[in-house]
């Protein structure tokens, strides 16, 4: 069933398809996208998982995050200034960082499992457009699942609808800025004085550019 939703989206003309997907390593997201960007957030929480006993492990272990955050806040200036310079150089640190030995052997390993994922962890040097983490999205979806923990579930598929339906739209007036009340309201009664929410997520992301990097291959 995955296999035909994913065929199926890939093919459809109705809605213009996704290129990439920031998101973590689950095995669900692949496949998905036609390009997949791994979350930095995501990826560091691997190695704040590490616990050495050892005082000199534990010296190596901070030096190394301390590299790790330096790094990804190099990423985020290039996205502000990208350039050819720039992504070489970025690349090039990337694998001193991830494949230099230490005489942590977890870390080590942990690092080789990070440089296996270049491609996906880099993706931002060719798109400058992508967010370096999904945290947004994260965030999104905890609502969802803070309303299941307290209200369970609902016994109908209308009901999951109606859910669905309204848990997405206080989530994206919240991210719009525009009250759910009024914005219920003014359907309610037709009085039309707020504009379409598809048509306010126009308006904010017009200057954006999404997708420009893709538009000129």
């Amino acid at each position: 069933m995955e296999a035909a939703a994913i065929a199926y989206d890939h093919q459809q003309t109705d809605w213009p398809l996704v290129q990439a997907l920031v998101c973590d390593d689950a095995p669900q997201f692949k496949l998905l996208t036609a390009q997949l960007a791994l979350c930095w957030v995501h990826e560091g929480r691997h190695y704040k998982k590490l616990s050495p006993v050892v005082a000199y492990h534990q010296k190596l272990l901070d030096e190394f995050l301390k590299s790790f955050w330096d790094y990804y806040r190099e990423l985020l200036a290039y996205r502000d200034a990208p350039s050819n310079e720039a992504s070489q150089k970025l690349r090039s640190e990337f694998w001193e960082i991830f494949s230099t030995k230490s005489a942590y052997e977890e870390l080590d390993e942990r690092k080789r499992l990070t440089a296996a994922k270049m491609e996906e962890l880099l993706l931002v040097l060719e798109h400058p457009e992508l967010p370096l983490h999904n945290n947004p999205a994260e965030l999104g979806a905890r609502t969802m699942v803070l309303r299941r923990n307290i209200s369970y579930g609902t016994q109908t598929s209308d009901g999951t609808k109606a859910w669905d339906t309204f848990m997405s739209l206080v989530a994206t007036t919240r991210k719009l800025g525009v009250s759910f009340f009024e914005y219920l309201r003014d359907r309610i009664t037709r009085t039309e004085n707020i504009e379409s929410l598809a048509q306010i997520i126009r308006n904010k992301t017009a200057p954006n550019l999404f997708g420009w990097s893709w538009q000129t291959e």
